[in-house]
């Protein structure tokens, strides 16, 4: 171990400003102990270059071992995640397929109930056009006899008038023939 720093010196400079040579050796030598005390415990606390380039290799093969069991924990991690999602691709391809079907199903439904409704609509409207010819039937009947009925009253009055009309001219020239 070696001191940094010249003690003769120290001692001559403790001498010039006023210690004795005692005292001035004193001194140096507390302050020699101190530091040896000091570097003592500092190189207690120190490792060789040795020992600390065993420490490296160690903690290198530590770490590179690490690194392995990191590239194989991420491959099967990763094999994992690979296998789970084409479970979940699995399982949407068949929610997919489901829902389709379910999809196909509605409108399959809502096509039969559109087309009964439009046949009961078109039934519907054939009941009422046959109930619609019925009765413009039923009124044409109705109107044919009533026309009917007026012509032969028509044609009654018409007689009744004209024998009225004889009979009042008959009355008439009886009564001028009379006169006359």
């Amino acid at each position: 171990r070696k001191l940094f720093f010249d003690t003769h010196a120290l001692v001559c400079l403790l001498e010039e400003n006023g210690f004795t040579t005692r005292q001035s050796e004193v001194i140096v030598s507390a302050l020699v102990k101190i530091m040896n005390t000091n570097l003592e415990m500092i190189y207690k606390d120190m490792v060789t270059k040795v020992q600390q380039e065993i420490a490296l290799q160690q903690i290198m093969s530590h770490i590179g071992g690490v690194k392995k069991d990191m590239i194989i924990l991420e491959k099967s991690e990763f094999s994992a995640l690979r296998s789970e999602n084409e479970k979940i691709k699995l399982e949407l391809l068949q929610i997919k397929k489901q829902v389709m079907d379910e999809i196909t199903k509605v409108c399959a439904d809502n096509k039969l109930n559109l087309n009964l409704e439009k046949s009961r609509v078109k039934e519907l409207h054939a009941q009422q056009d046959r109930a619609l010819t019925q009765t413009d039937r039923k009124i044409d009947t109705e109107v044919a006899g009533l026309k009917t009925m007026l012509e032969s009253h028509k044609l009654d009055n018409i007689k009744y008038l004209a024998g009225s009309i004889f009979t009042c001219l008959t009355v008439a020239l009886g009564f001028y023939r009379l006169w006359m």
